[in-house]
């Protein structure tokens, strides 16, 4: 059967990103592998990776929707995919903490029409993201050699498909099923400590949409359990000011990272 590109509605949407009960956290998880892409070497497999997005949909006007979310993703080490802490670059031998990713918020605002490639019994949603803008840390002189790119640059593709008929289904606040595909080309990361070294990350990853905190990868329940607890529910209200990055949360904790401290920093569960 050919896909047939439709416009659906926002709700068809936050049902499938998030959930129209805006009473309930909702829970996407992913694993997968980031390569380094560099002139003239072959492939290295620098990270396995496992990460968790937590978000919730607030009503606003008609047919509109705030969007709010926490994200967590872990570096794993490729062999034994344990929690890295230290990494060892291998082009210049240096070891450095290694800095996960604890980005909050993440958000966003849903109305409109959704484009969605409908084929049969599934639905699949195709966002092909290229964010482009100024460096934040180009311009500090302590951070510059960490990421000297005047430009962030990076691509993302995310494609999600669920079952049709849940779409449609108005006894259904959510998808009872979510299939992810996210793949994203990046510059290293400032924690690489990878200065203007030529290459790229590549990332590859899927996932899907779980039923709650105890239905994620162990990994992630441990940890959310015992050092970030405030990722166990999305924020109950949208957020005034701009999105956390891995650039930005590097900026913010510097020092901390300098100390040679873990990350994710701890972060007490919101009250």
């Amino acid at each position: 059967m050919v896909a047939q590109i439709q416009e659906l509605a926002a709700q068809h949407w936050v049902k499938t990103r998030s959930s129209l009960d805006s009473s309930q956290s909702t829970f996407l998880t992913w694993t997968g592998k980031i390569y380094a892409f560099t002139p003239g070497e072959k492939r290295k497999l620098l990270f396995k990776m496992v990460g968790v997005s937590v978000s919730r949909c607030i009503p606003t006007d008609a047919d509109s929707w705030d969007f709010t979310s926490r994200e967590l993703t872990y570096y794993l080490d490729p062999e034994n995919n344990e929690i890295l802490r230290k990494w060892e670059n291998p082009w210049t031998g240096e070891i450095v903490p290694v800095m996960h990713v604890a980005n909050n918020p993440v958000q966003g605002h849903f109305k409109g029409k959704f484009p969605a490639q409908v084929e049969g019994e599934t639905t699949t949603f195709v966002f092909d993201i290229f964010p482009t803008y100024p460096n934040p840390l180009a311009t500090d002189p302590q951070l510059a050699e960490y990421s000297p790119y005047q430009t962030y640059q990076a691509a993302e593709l995310f494609k999600l498909t669920v079952p049709t008929a849940d779409l449609f289904n108005s006894e259904l606040t959510s998808v009872s099923q979510l299939r992810l595909s996210w793949d994203r080309i990046g510059q290293w990361l400032p924690w690489m400590k990878m200065s203007d070294r030529p290459g790229h990350l590549i990332y590859s990853a899927s996932g899907s949409k779980v039923h709650g905190l105890t239905e994620l990868p162990p990994l992630l329940q441990d940890e959310i359990n015992h050092r970030v607890p405030l990722y166990k529910q999305a924020p109950k209200a949208f957020i005034d000011g701009e999105d956390m990055t891995s650039w930005l949360y590097f900026q913010k904790h510097f020092q901390a990272y300098l100390a040679g401290e873990t990350f994710p920093l701890p972060a007490p569960e919101e009250t």
